[in-house]
């Protein structure tokens, strides 16, 4: 074999941060290895990886056409490490969920599942769908759980569970007394909603799809509770997931809004990259999230 799982490492962590002092840091290395190592596996195959812009390092196409196989093989070598050390089989994993799912549901199944692998650790982001996805493409998230549809073809993309978007006001909104909204009212609603690129808000534009060049969006927010708050305090009517709004609407701080005719129906999903190792941690955590539906 004319390549080390350190090349590998080195190559890899340069795609990622883009600059071979922070590529060695992130390593424990010194810049001189790391350079050495990146340099000594272009040579050995007469090929180039990066396009050197100054201090830059910009993956070109045939990195990034090698990138999944070498994410792949360090995942399976370190997958061989704890199986050779014969400790706990799940170890570290990152996983990535919109703020529906991180907000409101990430946490009781992180805690499940550390409960039932004491000795994993999970580190969790949260981010839009367009953002999670991205980082299951870079390999900076080993599994994505999303609200929003999604095609690409280097992810695959599978079905979790059902969920519902509510439309709602505050209870003095003049809305608030409807018992069905009609086209009027939502046109003349100020409305305010997550922003473009969120799970969210796809699935509001596809159920308003015909009346969306006339709705006044009054505001567009990253956060769920910042959207709540807002319509609680009367600036306008919101649109979110019935799992975020569910106390709220418990207490009667906010009210539900009937929208019949109106398709608000969606689905979570998991994301993972294609050829993304499929380990004991992934496989365990999948398991977890079904078991929590």
């Amino acid at each position: 074999m004319h390549y080390t799982l350190r090349q590998l490492q080195v190559f890899l962590a340069a795609a990622h941060t883009e600059n071979i002092t922070r590529a060695a840091e992130s390593l424990a290395m010194s810049q001189s290895a790391a350079s050495s190592a990146l340099k000594d596996l272009e040579q050995q195959f007469s090929i180039q990886l990066f396009d050197r812009i100054g201090k830059r390092l910009q993956i070109n196409e045939l990195g990034r056409a090698l990138r999944p196989q070498a994410e792949s093989l360090l995942d399976q070598a370190r997958a061989l490490e704890q199986a050779f050390r014969q400790h706990d089989q799940v170890g570290e994993l990152k996983v990535g969920a919109t703020l529906t799912i991180g907000n409101y549901m990430a946490v009781d199944i992180m805690a499940d599942f550390i409960s039932r692998y004491p000795h994993a650790k999970v580190k969790l982001d949260v981010a839009n769908t367009a953002t999670i996805s991205q980082q299951v493409l870079n390999f900076d998230l080993d599994i994505g759980l999303i609200e929003g549809e999604l095609h690409h073809p280097d992810l695959e993309v599978t079905k979790w569970r059902d969920d519902e978007l509510l439309i709602f006001c505050n209870p003095q909104h003049p809305l608030a007394k409807k018992t069905a909204l009609t086209d009027n009212d939502i046109l003349s609603a100020q409305w305010i909603l997550r922003e473009p690129g969120s799970g969210t808000r796809q699935a509001f534009d596809r159920a308003m799809n015909e009346l969306l060049p006339e709705i006044t969006i009054r505001l567009e927010l990253q956060h769920t509770e910042a959207i709540k708050r807002a319509v609680e305090t009367g600036l306008g009517v919101g649109c979110l997931s019935r799992v975020s709004l569910q106390s709220a609407l418990d207490s009667g701080r906010l009210v539900a809004l009937p929208t019949p005719g109106r398709d608000l129906r969606r689905n979570f999903y998991f994301i993972l990259h294609r050829q993304k190792y499929r380990s004991e941690g992934i496989l365990r955590w999948l398991e977890q999230c079904q078991s929590s539906v």
